[in-house]
């Protein structure tokens, strides 16, 4: 049995890690400590460049992994759940991008399996790595970068070309997210330790999306998404977790 631990906070306000899920997970903590949900855009100060009809965008592979959180505190990956996820988000981002001025154009390896190419592997690892520092340099105040203190301006370079020339499309969008649960020795943990006044964090919803300018490899959009609660294995729930993530997509 998994259990997510919510906290009695009344909200107001409207892998094993790699190093981005460590990153994502410890400025949850810093920054978004309640519980309901909670989400900061950053755009790119450059104007979007002019697409006669409909913008293409490639929707990259999800990045999910849902996880049980132990009694030690280690998330265990668990497949069955990451796949249904994964399924609820892909359907949730196929029903969210229908109604924006874009046309999605899905993702497909040369074997037609989930897998990256050889060729969009860098492009996908260098996303990530972005993504991470974007994260550590611009959700931590203390840790902002003179000379981006008071711009965004994020690039992938010419990485993010190879992704054009084989999809034939103007943006790419990446999505990344994380869940987890605890279990039922993390939950009796929890609850014991907080009748000795100590607090336990339960199972947390972390994620990040990007868009990406292919012809000049810019983010030109990124957006950061904490909390306790939600379940991406329900349709739902996914759907409004990712309806977060998406918001204030320039499209």
């Amino acid at each position: 049995m998994s259990i997510r631990i919510y906290p009695k906070i009344e909200c107001r306000a409207p892998t094993p890690a790699s190093r981005a899920v460590r990153l994502i997970a410890t400025i949850g903590l810093v920054l978004f400590a309640a519980a309901c949900t909670q989400t900061k855009v950053f755009v790119s100060d450059t104007e979007l460049p002019e697409i006669s009809g409909t913008a293409r965008v490639l929707l990259m592979p999800s990045d999910v992994q849902v996880s049980e959180l132990t009694a030690a505190g280690l998330l265990e990956p668990n497949a069955a759940w990451t796949a249904s996820a994964r399924t609820n988000i892909e359907t949730a981002l196929n029903s969210l991008m229908s109604g924006r001025n874009a046309r999605l154009v899905h993702y497909r390896s040369a074997t037609g399996d989930d897998s990256i190419d050889e060729s969009h592997l860098q492009a996908f690892k260098l996303h990530e790595a972005v993504g991470a520092t974007i994260l550590v340099h611009k959700y931590v105040p203390a840790m902002a970068l003179p000379t981006k203190k008071d711009k965004f301006d994020w690039s992938m370079g010419e990485a993010a070309t190879v992704l054009r020339h084989s999809f034939d499309a103007d943006y790419a969008l990446f999505v990344y997210f994380r869940d987890s649960f605890a279990s039922s020795g993390r939950a009796a943990l929890i609850i014991f330790s907080a009748l000795l006044g100590v607090g336990i964090p339960g199972g947390q919803q972390t994620g990040f999306a990007s868009l990406v300018d292919l012809r000049s490899g810019d983010v030109i959009w990124f957006n950061h998404l904490f909390t306790e609660t939600g379940d991406l294995r329900k349709p739902d729930s996914a759907h409004s977790a990712t309806e977060s993530l998406l918001k204030n997509l320039p499209l």
